[in-house]
């Protein structure tokens, strides 16, 4: 099984990193996404990925980092895409109008130069959208990108059909495992299984049972688990299916 996005450069795993990665082995996740949020965390996201084989990771500033881009800093992702072969995509960016951290009218200017970025380079874009699907949706609209992928999707089905009736992935983590989250798995029931993938958003959202608790990639498995029940499907069918999407979406060794 494939763990799509986890922050293993996050503070929260800075003792313990081989631990963890280890467990996650242990439970039978041979590979990792390491997902970058910032110029200075895609530097350090390669170096973790360069050090261990099962990891991949990705280059990026998310939206709430959009206040410090610099013009520079297209060059220096551009520099670590096309240069490093752990490099996997572009992210994570997009849209965050819920905690606006970064300006409205600054997040789009940079969520639009990395998609441009993605789409020069022909990667993935991992795309991070929170209260913003309307300004989202049209500006993936405007590019050429057949592979992106709408990681921790909590908007309702009717936001994203028609993105996935374009091609777009959705990618789901424990938050579809919370009581209250009919809305997510609904939206898990309707989107084709071709188009999901799992992920932990690890050290953050970890699923129940170990909800409260740091998240980390091991846990994708009880993601995994849910989407079995959701979709009808035994669980080594959930796993085939998801690495497959991985695989193809990330371009990763088979």
């Amino acid at each position: 099984m494939i763990d799509t996005h986890c922050h293993l450069a996050d503070k929260q795993f800075a003792r313990d990193l081989p631990q963890v990665i280890a467990r996650a082995r242990e439970q039978g996740i041979d590979r990792m996404i390491t997902i970058a949020d910032s110029v200075a965390e895609s530097r350090a996201c390669l170096a973790i990925a360069q050090k261990y084989p099962e990891l991949f990771c990705t280059v990026g500033v998310h939206p709430h980092h959009a206040k410090d881009w610099q013009p520079a800093d297209a060059d220096t992702l551009r520099t670590m895409a096309s240069s490093e072969p752990r490099v996997r995509a572009i992210g994570e960016i997009g849209l965050d109008y819920h905690y606006n951290f970064s300006p409205r009218e600054t997040q789009r200017p940079v969520f639009r130069a990395q998609l441009a970025l993605a789409q020069e380079l022909k990667l993935p874009a991992v795309v991070h959208c929170r209260e913003a699907i309307a300004d989202v949706r049209a500006d993936l609209k405007e590019m050429d990108l057949t592979r992106i992928v709408l990681h921790c999707c909590t908007e309702a089905w009717r936001d994203v059909e028609d993105l996935v009736a374009r091609g777009l992935r959705l990618s789901f983590t424990g938050i579809a495992t919370y009581p209250q989250a009919e809305e997510i798995r609904h939206v898990i029931q309707q989107c084709p299984t071709s188009q999901i993938m799992v992920e932990t958003d690890a050290p953050y959202l970890a699923p129940v049972p170990y909800r409260g608790k740091r998240n980390e990639p091991a846990f994708v498995l009880e993601v995994a688990k849910l989407l079995a029940q959701l979709k009808n499907l035994p669980p080594e069918d959930v796993d085939r299916i998801t690495s497959h999407n991985a695989v193809e979406f990330f371009g990763l060794p088979s």
